[in-house]
């Protein structure tokens, strides 16, 4: 990561997912990185979306640690509770719903207020895995009704977080990914694994976008919203 201070810190949070985990392992192997400091449900103390009391406990404990110049979010599920994204509004249950934004937009905005704080004066990023289903101008096909709005939703806050940071620190960022289709326990339902991108690919692709983001002028206010090729979506 060029566009960070050398010698910088970063925290993975959800590292024992797939796209977490390569995360994990390719900032170890950057010279410029110092320390990766890996946390998620299976680490100790760990965490769960669902308990914000959890996410204030590792938080404060990982103060000492900091501050971190690059703060990963790779946390979030399509499938919850054995149940898949919906196809029709028949399928809609409001349990299900309510569990969609828990884990993909209520979580995540919490894990924001009680992580932002590490987040290193002067430049440094914050970035959190969205999903280009949760750009509602991009829908064009439907279906996976929670899914889709819960990461909408997420979008949202993020951009609303990256305003706020903006007063603050303005060389910090916010930045909403999409890392496409990955082999991961996420896709395998959904999706032949042959064809898909390996999550080391994806975060590479990843982690060269943050970088040209790095250099972005300081007047950008709000939440960029990009592929792990390095494009655009549009909220």
């Amino acid at each position: 990561m060029k566009s960070l201070t050398p010698e910088f810190r970063a925290l993975v949070i959800g590292s024992s997912g797939a796209i977490g985990g390569a995360f994990v392992s390719i900032l170890r192997e950057d010279p410029s990185c110092l320390e990766v400091v890996a946390i998620s449900r299976e680490t100790y103390p760990g965490f769960a979306l669902e308990s914000e009391e959890s996410m204030s406990v590792i938080a404060a404990s990982l103060k000492p640690q900091g501050p971190f110049s690059l703060i990963i979010d790779a946390t979030g599920a399509l499938t919850i509770d054995g149940n898949g994204p919906e196809k029709n509004l028949g399928a809609l249950n409001a349990e299900r719903l309510m569990r969609s934004f828990q884990i993909n937009a209520i979580g995540p905005a919490l894990l924001l207020k009680y992580f932002l704080p590490l987040l290193a004066p002067g430049r440094s990023i914050y970035a959190k895995l969205s999903a280009r289903v949760g750009s509602i101008s991009d829908n064009k096909k439907g279906g996976w009704y929670g899914y889709r709005a819960s990461k909408a939703a997420l979008n949202m806050l993020l951009q609303t977080a990256a305003i706020e940071l903006a007063r603050k620190n303005p060389a910090a960022m916010i930045a909403a990914l999409q890392p496409g289709t990955v082999q991961s326990s996420l896709s395998m339902p959904f999706v032949d694994q042959g064809s898909l991108l390996t999550p080391q690919e994806s975060v590479k692709g990843l982690l060269q976008a943050l970088d040209q983001l790095g250099t972005a002028t300081l007047e950008h206010k709000g939440a960029f919203f990009i592929d792990y090729q390095g494009q655009e979506i549009p909220w």
